[in-house]
């Protein structure tokens, strides 16, 4: 940047700071114009590109203590006038502004000695800003540390510690074991991140993403945070009603009343009974399936067919008929 340029240009005004402020501040408000003003989020804007380059050029110069220091000078000597460079001066043939100042910089040519480009560039500390790309002006620049990529793993658990939680153990190629703990009340096919165990990184290292699969049980179903059961129930039971007991996870056992005339197939539900996790608890589905004794002794017969002579006026497929026609 020419010299002229510096008295020219507010470069405090063009960054919106006062001109005693911290190099805290002049960052931030170097960041927000940054990310308001960068080519890559204003395509095509031509004022955008301009004022970018002039807070570029601010930054520059006011994050140098040293270029700093010789910008508040020249701006104080040179009180807004106009040179022309290495042209005469007035009556005493005073010479041009580059040849008065020109010892106070060291990039040569009356140009700053700044470790990057201001023409369109940005500081390498504030890449990352811009995900490193390129942007107008031709200007590149490395992505800064990035963290290490993740790795995946699966594992499988019983059914209890799906509901309970448990911790595994994942064994490493050389040896390592990696504990794995996982959370009461996952879901088959759910995923468990275990923090810094992916790959290594320059800014850290990435995560293992651990798929759990959970063996199914034999009496209980998952339905979403619900369980479902199916509990056998005697004929009088279903026909006249009864409190019947069903067991639950947590290994105690609820009341359950079966109201009188309850079908096979009916299904009553338990509040609070079912899975529990972080987030929510489940209810218990307990659905009812009427035994039919497969034999039956002298007097259970002869009451079944008292009970069928009882009940002979009533037929339970009435309408089945109509229901089957296509």
């Amino acid at each position: 940047m020419a010299s002229q340029d510096w008295v020219d240009k507010d470069f405090y005004k063009i960054l919106g700071v006062a001109k005693d402020a911290s190099d805290a501040d002049i960052k931030k408000a170097y960041r927000k114009l940054a990310r308001q003003h960068h080519p890559d989020t204003n395509a095509g804007d031509t004022a955008s590109e301009k004022k970018f380059k002039d807070i570029s050029e601010a930054y520059s110069v006011l994050s140098d203590p040293d270029e700093r220091q010789q910008y508040d000078a020249i701006r104080a000597m040179g009180g807004g006038a106009r040179f022309a460079p290495g042209g005469a001066g007035g009556a005493g043939g005073g010479a041009g502004f580059e040849d008065l100042f020109g010892g106070l910089f060291t990039g040569g040519g009356g140009r700053h000695s700044g470790g990057y480009s201001t023409a369109g560039g940005i500081p390498p500390e504030f890449a990352d800003l811009f995900g490193g790309g390129g942007f107008g002006g031709g200007q590149s620049f490395q992505r800064g540390p990035q963290k290490g990529a993740d790795r995946t793993a699966s594992t499988s658990i019983s059914f209890a510690g799906s509901i309970r939680g448990t911790t595994i153990g994942l064994r490493e190629p050389d040896g390592e074991v990696i504990d794995v703990r996982i959370p009461a009340g996952i879901k088959d096919g759910q995923k468990v991140r275990v923090r810094g165990k992916g790959q290594y990184g320059s800014a850290g290292n990435g995560d293992l993403m651990v798929t759990v699969s959970v063996k199914p049980h034999d009496f209980y179903t998952r339905d979403g945070d619900n369980l479902r059961i199916h509990v056998p129930v005697t004929f009088p039971e279903a026909a006249l009603g009864a409190d019947i007991e069903v067991p639950t996870i947590d290994g105690d056992k609820v009341r359950v009343r079966v109201p009188a005339g309850t079908p096979t197939g009916r299904t009553l539900r338990v509040k609070g009974r079912g899975v529990k996790h972080s987030k929510a608890t489940g209810d218990l589905l307990v659905t009812i399936d009427v035994a039919v004794p497969k034999k039956l002794t002298k007097e259970a017969e002869e009451a079944v067919k008292a009970f069928a002579a009882a009940t002979a006026a009533e037929d339970v497929r009435a309408g089945l008929a109509a229901k089957a026609r296509l």
